[in-house]
């Protein structure tokens, strides 16, 4: 016989052999770094979720906080109304600022939204301030903060609120 056709009879076999066991090993460690992908997905949400949860409810808590009529209730209204508006937007701004790495575990949408109420809670202040005299007592302003609040169709802190429980009630 041919000695090319006995290296040929010899080395075919083994290629079968090789790119067989090549292919099942190739599949089997494809799947196997899938499977470990997915599980170490899993283990970081059951760590993320109960975080993201906690900035969830953090930012609701901001919300809440910041609403004019429980600011006007909770803060002291001695002094007169210039004092009392900036308070209140200070106790605003500390409260954000203490909330803004919330952000990091919200949507987009969820994060323009708090900052959206933020903004319109300190213009609703700001306008309801111009409707009372500069020499004013904080309570004259409480009151038309009060009667401002009461005249617009819904809260900018209720409207992010409600934008917050969409978004979890879609993830969670």
């Amino acid at each position: 016989m041919d000695p090319l056709f006995e290296i040929v009879k010899i080395i075919l076999p083994c290629a079968i052999v090789f790119l067989t066991a090549y292919y099942l090993v190739k599949n089997f460690l494809d799947h196997e770094s899938r499977k470990k992908a997915i599980d170490i997905k899993l283990a970081n949400q059951t760590v993320l979720t109960p975080i993201r949860l906690q900035a969830y409810e953090r930012v609701v808590l901001f919300l809440e906080r910041i609403n004019p009529n429980s600011m006007v209730m909770r803060l002291t209204k001695i002094g007169n109304a210039a004092n009392f508006q900036g308070e209140l937007l200070k106790t605003i701004r500390s409260e954000f600022e203490h909330n803004l790495s919330q952000q990091i575990y919200m949507s987009n949408m969820s994060w323009d939204a708090v900052v959206r109420g933020k903004e319109e809670t300190i213009k609703l202040i700001n306008i309801a301030s111009t409707k009372v005299n500069a020499d004013a007592s904080a309570m004259e302003l409480a009151q038309s903060i009060i009667t401002v609040a009461s005249q617009l169709s819904e809260m900018p802190t209720k409207s992010a609120i409600e934008t917050i429980k969409r978004e979890i009630g879609k993830e969670f």
